[in-house]
């Protein structure tokens, strides 16, 4: 797996933009008390399912790499000239 430029920031963006999508689709299991780790494999779930992304092998499936994939999504979906991908 390669190390993206502001890959921490991009995680955090996708974490947001993903949150978002999830609401507007209907998912209402985002609480509160719900850890950014937490977030991080639900969205990375619906993103699967929705077939927006593709999934990793079962036995690659750890939070890094989703991290990581959502970071590479929302790098995607980004105007060219936003802050995050220079």
């Amino acid at each position: 797996m390669k190390k993206i430029k502001n890959e921490a920031a991009l995680s955090k963006k996708a974490i947001q933009v993903g949150e978002n999508y999830a609401l507007k689709r209907g998912y209402h299991g985002f609480s509160a008390t719900m850890s950014a780790n937490e977030k991080t494999e639900a969205i990375y779930r619906l993103l699967v399912l929705d077939k927006l992304i593709v999934g990793l092998p079962a036995d690659k499936e750890d939070l890094p790499s989703m991290k990581h994939k959502l970071a590479l999504w929302i790098q995607k979906h980004l105007p060219k000239d936003d802050p995050l991908l220079k």
